[in-house]
């Protein structure tokens, strides 16, 4: 056999063996469009090796604001997503973009701030009430910035505290919500956060929580698969059979005991099986 010879047969058992990448690849990985909060947090770090163990499928987690990952997973790029802002995530199933929302967890919000509390929000009922002594102060508020449900739901305390947050007090990171308590306890300012995260960078913090208990910082994480129609490059047995672990009682009880032996409380409340009439 001449070179030339070995050279086209080695060509023909390619073509034959090649299949596009776009057909391959979400058959053996799932693309889960989350949010920062369920990265930083470590839950992921838990979850996805087991979810990767019990099904031979490999996960790629894309960790951004809500908004992105919601926006993600309706261009297609994207097969589930895990994420935490209910009017938002409706508002895609309403338009037919994601599929079968179903509840996962809940944490909640709180509002930290430096310890000598130069606003005096401490032990405020309402958050709206606390952002509203925070902007009467002019004090240092770091803020995402980056359209993710904690963005969504610090816009809507703005709103609600009738209050206008402007620079310079007012800081937008633009970042998740790791980096944003960084910014903040740099900066001695005030921020939103979800516990979880909190909990997991509080070694590294000054910065103590000031108002919490607020029924309006409740925190709700849902699971959605994405439509198949959203793009050719969706995995939708992938998508959905993740969807499907993260509400598995096994999984559920993970979550209910992650962060207990490390921070003596847990992370997420499981919730599987409820609706958001049950909260």
């Amino acid at each position: 056999m001449t070179r030339m010879t070995r050279l086209m047969a080695a060509l023909v058992v390619l073509c034959l063996a090649w299949t596009p990448a776009g057909a391959q690849a979400p058959a053996s990985t799932v693309v889960l469009s989350t949010t920062t909060s369920t990265q930083d947090s470590g839950l992921l770090d838990v979850l996805i090796p087991l979810f990767e163990k019990q099904t031979g499928l490999t996960v790629k987690p894309v960790s951004v604001g809500t908004g992105q990952a919601l926006a993600l997973a309706a261009r297609g790029e994207a097969d589930v997503a895990l994420v935490h802002a209910p009017s938002l995530e409706k508002k895609y199933v309403a338009d037919g973009k994601l599929l079968n929302r179903r509840l996962v967890m809940y944490n909640d919000f709180i509002v930290i701030g430096p310890e000598d509390d130069p606003a005096k929000i401490r032990g405020e009922k309402r958050a709206a009430a606390a952002f509203a002594k925070i902007a009467a102060a002019g004090a240092r508020f770091v803020s995402r910035g980056d359209k993710s449900g904690t963005h969504i739901l610090e816009q809507a305390l703005w709103k609600e505290s009738r209050a206008t947050p402007a620079a310079p007090w007012y800081i937008e990171s633009g970042q998740g919500m790791g980096a944003t308590l960084g910014i903040a306890d740099d900066r001695r300012a005030y921020t939103l956060t979800d516990r979880g995260t909190y909990l997991a960078f509080s070694k590294r913090l000054a910065l103590k929580p000031l108002v919490e208990g607020d029924k309006a910082l409740f925190n709700v994480y849902s699971v959605m698969e994405v439509n198949p129609a959203n793009g050719s490059r969706v995995n939708a047995a992938g998508g959905k059979a993740f969807a499907e672990f993260m509400l598995a009682p096994a999984t559920q009880a993970v979550i209910k005991t992650f962060g207990v032996d490390k921070f003596g409380q847990p992370l997420f409340v499981p919730i599987a099986g409820k609706k958001d009439e049950d909260l």
